[in-house]
C-alpha cells in the first residue's frame, strides 16, 4: 500500500514537473543578462526594460486586451441569455441545441478559423464594406468564447430551485426584477466563471485570430512573428509577462 501510494505521488510530481519545470525556466532566462538559452550569467531587468518600450508590442497589448475584454463582456451576456433560454426547452429540444452547441468546442481551430474567414470574405463581397480587420476579429472572438459562457452557465441554472423565480412573482415581484435580485444572484458563479473563460480564450487566442484579423496584430500573432526571426530574449520577458 506505501508503495503504491509513494508511484502515485512520484507520478503526480512527474507530471506537474513536465507542465511547469518549462514555465519556470522560461521566467528564470527572462532574467538572464546574456541572449544565451542555455547558460544564465546574471541576473537583469533589461529585457522587461526593452519590451516596455517596444511600441509594436504595446499595440499589440492593447490590441489583444481590449478586443478580450468586450468580447468576454457581450459572450457574457449573451450566452447567458442563451442559457436561461436552453433550460426553459424540452428535453429534445435542448439536446438538439446543445449538441449544435457542442461543435465550436470540439472542433479543430483551424477549421473554425478557415470557415469564419471565408463568411467574413464572403459577406465584404455580398454586401461590401472593410475587408478583414477589428470588427471580424471581434465577431470571430465572440463567436468561438459563447459556448463556453453557455457550458458555464448551465449547470448552476441547473442547480437552481425553478420554484424561486415564480415565487418573486407572486410576491409582487416583476418579471425584470425577479431575474436580477433573484436568479442572476444564483447562477451567478457560472456566469463569472464563464466571463474569466472567455476573457481567457480571447486574449490566449492565435489560430483564429490569424485567419481573421487581416492586418491587425495581436499579441499572440506578434509574437508568432517574432519567433520567425531571431529568438530574442524579450520573448522570455513577454511570456512570463503574459503568464
Amino acid at each position: 500500500m506505501k508503495k503504491g501510494r509513494l508511484l502515485a505521488n512520484a507520478y503526480l510530481v512527474l507530471v506537474f514537473g513536465f507542465l511547469y519545470v518549462p514555465i519556470a525556466v522560461l521566467i528564470a532566462f527572462s532574467f538572464n543578462e546574456s541572449k544565451s538559452r542555455t547558460v544564465f550569467t546574471g541576473f537583469t531587468f533589461r529585457w522587461y526594460q526593452n519590451l516596455f518600450h517596444n511600441d509594436m508590442v504595446l499595440k499589440s497589448l492593447g490590441v489583444s486586451l481590449g478586443v478580450a475584454f468586450a468580447a468576454a463582456c457581450i459572450a457574457t451576456v449573451v450566452g447567458t441569455l442563451a442559457a436561461i433560454g436552453i433550460s426553459s426547452m424540452n428535453k429534445r429540444a435542448r439536446g438538439a441545441v446543445m449538441a449544435v452547441s457542442y461543435v465550436p468546442v470540439v472542433n479543430p481551430e483551424i477549421i473554425t478559423g478557415v470557415s469564419l474567414m471565408l463568411l467574413f470574405v464572403s459577406a465584404v463581397r455580398i454586401f461590401g464594406g472593410r475587408s478583414l480587420g477589428m470588427g471580424s476579429l471581434f465577431a470571430a472572438h465572440i463567436t468561438f468564447c459563447l459556448p463556453y459562457v453557455i457550458l458555464s452557465v448551465l449547470p448552476k441554472l441547473r442547480q437552481m430551485d425553478p420554484n424561486l423565480y415564480e415565487a418573486a412573482q407572486d410576491l409582487g415581484c416583476p418579471p425584470v426584477k425577479a431575474f436580477f435580485k433573484v436568479v442572476l444572484p444564483e447562477i451567478m458563479p457560472g456566469v463569472v466563471t464563464g466571463m474569466i473563460m472567455a476573457f481567457t480564450l480571447s486574449i490566449d487566442d492565435f489560430v483564429i485570430s490569424y485567419f481573421t484579423s487581416g492586418t491587425t496584430q495581436t499579441l499572440p500573432i506578434y509574437i508568432y512573428s517574432m519567433t520567425r526571426k531571431r529568438i530574442s530574449p524579450e520573448i522570455n520577458a513577454l511570456s512570463t509577462v503574459m503568464f
